[in-house]
């Protein structure tokens, strides 16, 4: 899923005082994180019998798949439906699907009491078809293997003729297998993340007396699913940008501003979406109760739904790289982080609780120092391959 684009490994300085701060945070976070291995869940982590699910299965695992999601959209725009234009972003967003994916199993392994049976559902004498929760685990390690595999090209690409002679011969010819069968590792990508994106949001449909009115919907699995897709183009935008100003290169505004157009357009269904379901269902009336989910709601509605959708319908937004930069920030951070936040601990009332869940120190730092690796390895795979377009544009 390469697209036919000339690139090359960005040649910049690698210990800047940005990736040194990166790799403090990254050992605070792990030690944290070994800590919880030696001395179990509860030691780290503010989880209980009524909070099985907190933060780290919030952000780590239904965010960071959900924020992976430029990963599928890019592939069906650039390679289903021929949106050849675009060929320019599709590398820089399988990378950040295929780390993004990684680091949710990562982080899924944070939060499993038993985390050392992780392995169990690749026994088929383990599978239980009637689990929400093995369909989800079975798309993401196919889809995160779908995303490795189609990464080889670009491995192939990088090392051909800087080889010996024998190891040349292989890869080429793994270039021409994979690029001969490569469209079917694309649409079963987009396939399993169609499968596994609404299948995330059937998680709390099983639990409607313990949801609150304002998010807990039978269509929650299709809100879930248009929300993915709305953000993937956000994320690419975000992650674009970010990259360029980090470089010192241009921004490809060019690309960038008409896919802002495509952006708004399935943010304005997502929105309308959750419109019309909040009013076929009468719940607007909760969302005025001044408690801790109706301001929640607000702020995820207003900051992380409205602004970023009417911001990106003016064209001095969708051509200026600050203010795209600041749409696809607000819709990433509150429209559907805070969303899937929301769902997952905000709007879940147990019954039996005796206070509201509140993340501890060590699950915060748990998370950041996961996403500090998260961008330290982009920053080491745009440095080692043809991930970012070759002819720099100066800044």
């Amino acid at each position: 899923m390469s697209g036919h684009i000339q690139a090359a490994p960005i040649e910049k300085k690698f210990f800047t005082t940005g990736v040194k701060i990166l790799i403090a945070i990254f050992g605070i976070g792990m030690a944290f994180g070994l800590y919880r291995f030696i001395f179990s869940l509860g030691s780290v982590t503010h989880l209980n019998d009524q909070y099985p699910w907190g933060l780290w299965i919030g952000v780590d695992v239904s965010s960071g798949v959900a924020l992976a999601a430029g990963g599928f959209t890019t592939a069906a725009l650039i390679h289903i439906f021929y949106r050849d234009k675009y060929a320019v972003i599709g590398r820089p967003a399988h990378l950040t699907a295929m780390l993004g994916y990684t680091f949710v199993a990562i982080g899924l392994l944070f939060d499993l009491g038993r985390w050392y049976n992780v392995w169990h559902p690749l026994l088929p004498t383990m599978w239980q078809g009637n689990s929400v929760l093995f369909e989800v685990g079975m798309c993401v390690m196919l889809y995160l293997t779908v995303l490795y595999i189609e990464f080889i090209p670009i491995v192939t690409e990088r090392f051909i003729g800087h080889s010996p002679k024998w190891i040349d011969a292989i890869l080429k010819f793994l270039d021409r297998i994979f690029n001969k069968i490569m469209w079917i590792f694309i649409i079963l990508g987009v396939l399993l993340s169609c499968l596994h994106q609404s299948s995330l949001g059937n998680l709390m449909v099983i639990a409607p007396y313990k949801m609150h009115p304002l998010w807990y919907t039978r269509v929650m699995p299709l809100l879930f699913l248009t929300s993915a897709i709305a953000v993937g183009l956000p994320m690419v935008m975000f992650e674009s940008i970010w990259a360029s100003w980090s470089f010192k290169r241009k921004p490809e505004m060019d690309v960038l501003s008409p896919l802002s157009k495509v952006a708004a357009v399935i943010i304005a269904i997502y929105f309308f979406m959750r419109i019309i379901d909040l009013t076929i269902r009468e719940a607007w009336g909760f969302a005025f109760e001044g408690s801790l989910q109706s301001n929640m709601f607000f702020l995820e509605f207003v900051v992380g739904l409205v602004i970023p959708l009417i911001m990106l319908l003016f064209e001095k937004v969708r051509r200026s790289p600050k203010l795209l930069f600041i749409a696809s920030a607000l819709y990433i951070l509150f429209g559907v982080l805070l969303n899937r936040v929301n769902v997952f601990f905000i709007a879940y009332q147990p019954q039996y609780a005796e206070k509201q869940y509140v993340p501890a120190i060590g699950e915060f730092a748990v998370t950041i120092g996961l996403i500090a690796a998260l961008i330290l390895l982009y920053r080491i795979i745009v440095s080692i391959f043809p991930i970012l377009p070759a002819h720099e544009k100066q800044a």
